[in-house]
């Protein structure tokens, strides 16, 4: 048994060794030479996650003012959530989308389709059907904040590590959001 122990820790000292060797081989280039094709694609994938989380703040953006304006009496529940949206938006890049020019963005009384621009989609400047129904609307508000959340949490996999960080940081939010968005009155 006290043999079995030492070819153990034998065979994970030998793979510790292996793999840190491994490791500092790979990462001992000087940056030129075929890897700069690489962090030329690394940085054109990270644009593209930018530009499409970018792209889904600025349309939850729109979703909250379209339930703010729908449903006033939901302003003190929605205006600190909306605000951090547009700070994600912010943050991604999305300071000149619909929603976020024009004016403070913390405003929910802006209007998103006003001030889209065409490099936009479509999606994004139009105004969200809200339902009649606050508690349904505070559902339906939910259900995108989730959407978003799981969309930047399969994203971050393919990004950069700052970009990651960044992705996993606002999928957490959205995530919160989402939970205090389902809370009852009685529960908040």
């Amino acid at each position: 048994m006290h043999n079995v122990a030492l070819t153990r820790r034998r065979t994970l000292l030998a793979g510790s060794v292996l793999g840190g060797t491994a490791l500092l081989l790979t990462g001992c280039s000087d940056g030129s030479g075929p890897g700069d094709g690489r962090k030329d694609a690394d940085a054109a994938a990270d644009a593209r996650l930018r530009a499409q989380a970018a792209h889904d703040s600025s349309a939850l953006l729109a979703r909250y003012d379209a339930t703010l304006a729908a449903h006033p009496g939901l302003g003190e529940r929605l205006r600190p959530l909306r605000a951090e949206v547009a700070r994600h938006a912010a943050a991604f890049g999305a300071s000149p989308a619909p929603g976020a020019s024009g004016g403070p963005s913390a405003r929910p009384g802006t209007d998103a389709s006003a001030a889209a621009s065409p490099s936009t989609a479509s999606p994004a400047p139009s105004a969200p059907a809200v339902p009649p129904d606050e508690k349904q609307a505070r559902t339906d508000l939910a259900a995108a904040e989730r959407r978003a959340a799981d969309a930047r949490a399969t994203a971050l996999v393919n990004a950069s590590p700052e970009l990651a960080r960044l992705l996993a940081s606002v999928a957490a939010a959205g995530a919160a959001h989402a939970y205090v968005l389902t809370l009852t009155e009685d529960g908040a």
